[in-house]
């Protein structure tokens, strides 16, 4: 069986990291995500968990709170500056033609799909993408 790198990531270039809590990798993609955000050159500043966007699951009805992977300041290769925020899903949570059968699966997509039209708002009102 596979291990997957879970758990605290420690930084090389920890003067990037502009969290307030140590870098926590739930999944493999999001240890090599973080090592890419802490070695890439163009990166300037990162963070995880970072962020806290209310939105309303359509499952429930209840106002709660979503909390993106990673924010991430980078320079391009135009030299433009960028701000996102980024969120680490497999493919069954994320497009519709993936999801199949599973009831988890489908919950989890029609969840996304609210958490993302509420960071895109509100993504927009503070100017990233």
């Amino acid at each position: 069986m596979a291990k997957f790198a879970q758990g605290k990531f420690t930084m090389k270039n920890p003067g990037k990291y502009v969290g307030k809590k140590t870098p926590l990798a739930r999944s493999s993609w999001e240890f090599v995500f973080m090592r890419m955000l802490d070695e890439h050159p163009g990166v300037q500043n990162w963070a995880s968990e970072s962020i806290q966007i209310p939105y309303r699951d359509p499952l429930t009805g209840r106002q709660t709170i979503y909390v993106p992977d990673f924010f991430i300041v980078y320079i391009d290769k135009n030299q433009s500056k960028h701000a996102e925020i980024v969120e680490i899903k497999p493919a069954s949570q994320t497009l519709r033609e993936a999801v199949g059968k599973s009831l988890y699966n489908q919950e989890q997509y029609i969840r996304n799909l609210a958490k993302w039209e509420a960071a895109n708002a509100w993504s927009k009102q503070q100017g990233i993408r």
